[in-house]
């Protein structure tokens, strides 16, 4: 396959070139090895480098020379840093704890770089030698087939997908309407039929009654049938053409519907780190814009393409029938129009993507700028955003507008060819005619109406790639979620009951896809009812941990237990279910006040909304508002303070009782008295409940049963506020630097 080939080829010549300053190098004792290609002092040099290394040493390679070793056992960690452009290497010496830079790189294989440290960082801490996979040398995951990287947080290549298994998934899809569909492809042939009827009743009005050889004895009773009979079939035909697009409609309407639901319920099943790949646009796009592109296929192209393929191989077999040399003189412009396709199919099927690509990228931005309205006017930036966004626009204009010339010069030529048929058959018949070779003027009528009926499929078929582009396009990028594997599922045998909130963190280790491990090796037991604060430097993995505790991701390493069983095999509904937690982001949804607190239990009665809003400290102020808890609180809930949205959100996490409550910086916007009130309310709340608090207003945690000290990923210090201070270590500064800093605003 493509990808194992090209990871190959990538390794044997990274190897090869080490091999030749390093004999020893090999890909069998090596624990990683990369390039890198910018100079360790100057910022703007570039440099040909290469890091080899094994369980001995670590070794750098500079422009063809050996420039430096380092002992394996001398190195407790390696560490990257993102600099302006540029990944920073270094490692710290066991020796002295000092930290030394070894290499620096540009961005375009940090992701292989930050993967291959991972390895060694694994080595150099507890001996182990792990191997996860990178893939190319820029480290991203590519498509088996054709090489491309795949889109941020998918694993489909759409530029591969088989077009043919799309168009039958979305026909599994529409199960559900197939009788709906079977029975307006029945009126389709139906209506086929009646088309044809018409011009075989032209030839006889002209031939009998018009270009009668006895005009003499030609009955007015019979002409006049033969009018209403071409009269009632045209009739006929638009009747059934109007039940034939209800059907259609009810059929599509429905799949689009469904196309919807499936759509955001995966997304809604999607694991945090794949959903945040992706811009909201761009999740939008494939909600809203994709499955309406599917519907307008479906509903007002694909039925007149089925009609007019009907209706070619209708007219076709009765021109054949005829005449076949008036069959061959027709078919002439097909093969041409069928060959011009194929050959420009794929350049401006890479245009739609890149199309599709712009518009997602233009609703992205606009999505961006009206999420962040208040900032971009608070900070006068109307007119920069106004720039991003038409650049946005421009760069799909252009795209679309490349396209569109293609199709502005494609069509009239092929069009053209399909005319000139048209006259070369108009001198055949004529010929026929005046050589007086038996054809009659209703003869020629009928096969004029017969070529008209057979050139408007062709000239339909000619613009067949364009709207089929624009469908597969949209059905892949919809199937490509649907098809996105879930990294965070639930068991076939999940554990679904109520908990009691034993917390068992076993040696566990996780890292971002875009760094390096952010927890390290955390072991924390917590028993039920304890009120746990995390504590730490930002950065240190306090949010990440109760991101874990959430299952929002699953660890890499160890375990997370829950009364004693692993939180994989609980079910994520009956897990989170019994978590309230109020976040560092406090959001709120466009609604009531009522609602949003109702919003953990859409059951609660007026009574219990109350309750817990006098314990979160927002029923004083939410009485004093004109509608009361009915007030409508803005998007984001922008029409309250920073205070006041987070004291509602408090409320919304205590509504249903949570065994186990998580507080991420819960008071971090509210004032002294508020707090106070707040933290009064956490301590009776926490009496029967298991908490762990964030908070870097150390004097929230004042109640808390234990504190825990994170620093640079692992647990640095546990114990209550006193017994911390009496070690005088990390928390002790932390301490000490709030104390100064409050004496100073003072």
């Amino acid at each position: 396959m493509f990808r194992k080939e090209k990871k190959r080829d990538l390794q044997i010549g990274l190897y090869e070139e080490i091999k030749k300053i390093l004999p020893d190098a090999s890909p069998e004792m090596a624990l990683c090895a990369f390039r890198f290609n910018l100079d360790k002092e100057e910022p703007e040099k570039r440099r040909n480098g290469y890091l080899y290394a094994d369980r001995q040493s670590i070794r750098v390679i500079t422009d063809g020379e050996l420039t430096l070793t380092i002992e394996t056992g001398c190195v407790s960690e390696i560490k990257t840093y993102n600099g302006v452009g540029c990944i920073y290497i270094s490692y710290v010496d066991k020796r002295d704890s000092t930290e030394k830079l070894i290499c620096r790189s540009d961005m375009s294989s940090s992701k292989r770089i930050i993967n291959a440290l991972k390895k060694l960082n694994h080595y150099v801490e507890d001996g182990r030698v792990s191997f996860a996979s990178s893939d190319g040398e820029d480290g991203l995951d590519r498509c088996e087939k054709c090489g491309r990287p795949y889109p941020p947080g998918s694993n489909i290549c759409v530029h591969c997908a088989d077009k043919k298994k799309i168009v039958k998934r979305l026909w599994n899809v529409a199960s559900s309407y197939k009788g709906f569909i079977i029975s307006s492809i029945v009126l389709f042939f139906v209506v086929s039929v009646l088309n044809l009827a018409v011009p075989y009743i032209n030839k006889i009005i002209v031939d009998d009654y018009i270009q009668s050889k006895n005009p003499e004895g030609v009955s007015l009773f019979p002409f006049v049938i033969a009018i209403l009979s071409m009269l009632f079939t045209q009739l006929l035909v638009r009747g059934i053409s109007m039940v034939r697009s209800h059907l259609l409609i009810n059929a599509s309407n429905g799949l689009i519907v469904d196309l919807r639901k499936m759509l955001y319920d995966k997304i809604q099943k999607l694991s945090i780190a794949k959903i945040s790949k992706r811009t909201s646009g761009d999740l939008m796009n494939r909600v809203s814009n994709d499955t309406s592109q599917v519907q307008n296929f479906l509903v007002n192209y694909l039925p007149n393409v089925l009609e007019q393929l009907i209706l070619f191989i209708a007219v076709g077999s009765v021109i054949l029938v005829y005449d076949y040399k008036l069959f061959i003189l027709v078919m002439i412009p097909t093969p041409i129009v069928i060959v011009s396709f194929n050959f420009f199919w794929k350049f401006v099927m890479r245009m739609y993507r890149r199309r599709w690509q712009c518009s997602a990228e233009s609703n992205a931005v606009l999505h961006d700028i009206f999420s962040g309205i208040r900032v971009v006017k608070a900070f006068g930036m109307e007119h920069r955003e106004t720039e991003r966004y038409d650049k946005a626009a421009r760069n799909e204009r252009d795209i679309t507008e490349k396209a569109d010339c293609i199709w502005s010069i494609l069509m009239p030529v092929l069009q053209f060819l399909m005319g000139f048929g048209e006259f070369i058959i108009l001198y055949y018949v004529g010929s026929s005619i005046l050589g007086n070779t038996g054809m009659t003027y209703g003869e020629m009528a009928m096969f004029s109406s017969y070529v008209g009926l057979i050139y408007g499929p062709l000239r339909m078929i000619a613009g067949i790639p364009r709207h089929m582009m624009r469908f597969l396009t949209s059905t892949g990028k919809i199937f490509e979620i649907l098809d996105e594997e879930l990294e965070i599922s639930d068991r076939e045998e999940s554990v679904s009951h109520a908990i009691k909130g034993d917390i068992d963190i076993n040696n566990i280790s996780f890292g971002y896809e875009s760094g390096t491990e952010v927890l390290k090796k955390i072991d924390l037991h917590i028993k039920s009812g304890e009120f746990i604060g995390l504590v730490g430097k930002s950065g240190t993995g306090k949010s990440t941990l109760i991101n874990l505790i959430m299952r929002m991701y699953d660890v890499e390493e160890g375990s997370i237990l829950v009364d004693g069983i692993d939180i994989r095999d609980y079910s994520q509904e009956s897990l989170r279910s019994q978590i309230g937690v109020v976040l560092q982001e406090t959001f709120l949804f466009s609604g009531s006040i009522y609602q949003n607190i109702a919003y953990s239990k859409p059951s609660a009665t007026r009574e219990e909304i109350i309750a817990v809003s006098k314990l979160a400290g927002c029923h004083e102020f939410i009485i004093k508002l004109p509608d009361g808890y009915n007030t409508k609180v803005g998007e984001k809930g922008y029409s309250l303070s920073g205070g006041e949205r987070q004291r509602v959100a408090i409320a919304r996490a205590l509504l249903h009782n949570p065994r186990i409550l998580i507080l991420d910086e819960a008071t971090a916007s509210l004032d002294t008295e508020t707090e106070k009130q707040i933290q009064d309310a956490i301590a009776n709340l926490s009496a029967n409940r298991t908490t762990i608090a964030i908070a870097h207003r150390l004097s929230t945690l004042r109640n808390a049963t234990r504190l825990v000290v994170l620093d640079n990923g692992r647990i640095a210090e546990i114990g209550t506020h006193d017994e911390l201070l009496e070690k005088q270590g990390i928390y002790y500064g932390l301490v000490m630097a709030q104390r100064e800093m409050s004496k100073m605003e003072q």
